[in-house]
């Protein structure tokens, strides 16, 4: 962890106050569960896309008046941006830190694929100002692996990680899914065992999760689901992995910080931990959504996902933006109090609504009902939840709001 790192005072988490997340839409194929703005492509326009986002850079600065602005954290995701040349990542961060003021113990990510192709690159991303990787593993059992549509084998993922490390990252993060059809217990600990042998600084672990409004993003994963073509385990056993997948990564030092995410003490991701403390976010790139505040409150805008009409509008000299939403306080006051029951240290209750002006002690009495039924608990000031209570951290959101 950076010593100079930014600590939120209503969650105690360091975390990046003022972030950039650039997107990279295109994949080599698209992964049947995958919801994210991402294109199958054979051919990558790689330096027209490099273009556009540099145009949309200077559109958004000019738009938002960032000028002088600290970078605590940059975040490359998709898509597959580890099939982005080493030297257009470096164009990026080079306008990035000609644009805006890049603190010099900023944590820059690149999500990666463990292809062989991309980690034959990871020394060039390494070169460019890259200093932490997040590579989508997902498992290494190669039933799961070909239900998910990876092209990748437990061998290729082990590689990779080796590959990261000689290109010198000491910091990397493996993600992981668990709650996949035909998988179990068994096999989710074996993963996860797995994994922590590799030595990595940081794991995430998600429940596969097919939202009902994926069907209009074309995800075949939510559509075989809603014709009964496949069945996802019951809750009981997706809890039940969550508890081994955790035991094994807490007997290996990694604890459990966020619903989803471990790391080795200061090794959390500090990007991730902005999204979930409130912080802002410069974002750019087709299907990109970035956060300001603005006149006590803020605006939250997304890019078009389609990347010809991103093209199409920033070619054009126009900002490529499908929606705009206004924030006000009570929206705010929303996602800050839900982000904040995800991590392990909780929230300062009390402060976060005198932060945004609204009433304590209803929320209090409350919160006292989640702590009676074992679903929180208080730290001093600090309200966190239980095992228990993360596993129904929507119901336990919803009635503190």
């Amino acid at each position: 962890m950076a010593p100079d790192a930014p600590v939120d005072p209503l969650t105690g988490l360091s975390a990046a106050r003022f972030g950039v997340y650039v997107h990279f839409p295109y994949c080599l194929s698209k992964c049947p569960y995958c919801d994210f703005a991402s294109i199958a492509a054979k051919q990558i326009p790689d330096v027209r896309y490099l273009e556009a986002v540099l145009a949309e850079l200077q559109q958004r600065m000019a738009s938002f008046g960032l000028a002088g602005r600290t970078v605590d954290s940059i975040f490359l995701g998709g898509g597959t941006p580890s099939l982005w040349a080493p030297e257009r990542v470096e164009a990026v961060l080079d306008a990035l830190s000609s644009a805006l003021t890049l603190s010099p113990r900023a944590e820059i990510t690149l999500e990666a694929n463990p292809g062989a192709s991309d980690a034959e690159r990871f020394a060039g991303y390494r070169r460019a100002g890259v200093n932490r990787l997040s590579i989508g593993v997902q498992s290494f059992q190669p039933e799961t692996l070909a239900f998910l549509g990876r092209a990748h084998d437990a061998a290729m993922a082990e590689a990779a990680f080796g590959a990261a490390r000689h290109a010198g990252f000491e910091n990397v993060s493996l993600d992981f899914i668990y709650g996949v059809p035909g998988q179990t217990i068994a096999t989710a600990k074996a993963d996860a065992e797995r994994a922590v042998r590799l030595g990595p600084d940081h794991l995430s672990a998600y429940a596969l999760t097919l939202e009902p409004e994926a069907l209009a993003e074309e995800v075949p994963l939510a559509k075989q689901l809603a014709r009964g073509e496949v069945v996802l385990p019951a809750e009981d056993q997706v809890v039940a992995m969550q508890r081994a997948v955790q035991d094994v990564y807490a007997s290996a030092g990694l604890q459990r910080y966020e619903i989803s995410n471990y790391a080795r003490p200061g090794f959390h991701s500090r990007h991730n931990a902005l999204y979930w403390t409130g912080g802002e976010y410069l974002a750019v790139g087709a299907g990109a959504t970035g956060f300001v505040r603005a006149q006590g409150g803020g605006v939250r805008y997304s890019n078009h996902r389609s990347a010809e009409r991103y093209f199409l509008d920033v070619e054009a000299g126009r900002v490529p933006e499908a929606n705009r939403e206004p924030l006000g306080s009570a929206e705010l006051f929303a996602e800050r109090l839900a982000m904040g029951l995800r991590l392990a240290q909780g929230i300062d209750l009390a402060g976060v609504c005198s932060a945004f002006g609204l009433p304590t002690e209803a929320r209090q009495a409350e919160a006292d009902k989640m702590v009676k039924r074992g679903l929180a608990r208080w730290e001093g000031p600090r309200l966190s939840l239980t095992p228990e209570g993360a596993d129904l951290h929507s119901a336990v959101s919803a009635a503190l709001l």
